[in-house]
């Protein structure tokens, strides 16, 4: 018995991209004290992040939230020349970063002033996302079908066929939006007194389509 004919099919693929405005900005700002002593070290972080953390909360209000991005404590040491191995702690270093996530874009030049002004000693980073990506994701998925189908009707023009049915249809698992990502140099306390701009740049949204035709 012959084997049933098996239907002639074309396999076509489509990408789409919408960009879009983050919708979250996230800060990290890094508090680095250095004494003699490790209580000395602790101590005087201590004070300045509870300092730069009540300047944030105060511009934030009810616009985000603060909180601890990580710590560490470690000894300064002094090498002597030709004798490493004689290295002696000479100090201790804290180092403590604080983390802001807000929705509040036109507050972002005023959160960093304000943890300058504060006594932050660097600006860690600034990443823009998007954490309600579903619109924009079913824009892309949207673009991607119709470049398919565009796709799929170009090729079988140029083979002279006519398209039939769609038999299947896949999506590629496209990532989630890439944050943006703004890094800062290290700061000193007299850029408090300048106002810092801060403008987001769009976040690209992308997706992949698989579409199977059978020819007529």
């Amino acid at each position: 018995m012959a084997a049933a004919q098996q239907p002639r099919t074309i396999v076509v693929s489509g990408n789409g991209e919408v960009s879009t405005r983050p919708d979250t900005a996230d800060l990290s700002f890094a508090i680095e004290t250095h004494a003699r002593s490790a209580a000395e070290a602790v101590s005087r972080n201590a004070a300045l992040a509870q300092k730069i953390t009540d300047a944030l909360k105060g511009k934030l209000g009810d616009k985000g939230k603060v909180s601890t991005g990580g710590y560490s404590l470690s000894p300064d040491y002094e090498q002597h020349q030709g004798r490493p191995e004689t290295a002696t702690i000479v100090g201790y270093s804290a180092q403590n970063s604080i983390a802001v996530e807000t929705p509040a874009m036109n507050l972002l030049g005023e959160l960093i002033d304000a943890a300058v002004g504060a006594g932050a000693n660097r600006v860690n980073s600034l990443n823009f996302t998007l954490k309600n990506d579903t619109k924009a994701r079913a824009d892309a998925l949207a673009n991607a079908s119709r470049d398919a189908q565009q796709q799929a009707q170009a090729l079988a023009a140029s083979l002279n066929v006519k398209l039939g049915r769609v038999v299947s249809a896949s999506t590629e698992g496209a990532p989630r939006p890439v944050p943006l990502v703004r890094t800062f140099a290290p700061v000193a306390s007299a850029m408090a007194t300048f106002k810092t701009p801060v403008e987001a740049g769009d976040i690209t949204v992308s997706s992949t389509v698989f579409l199977t035709y059978e020819i007529e």
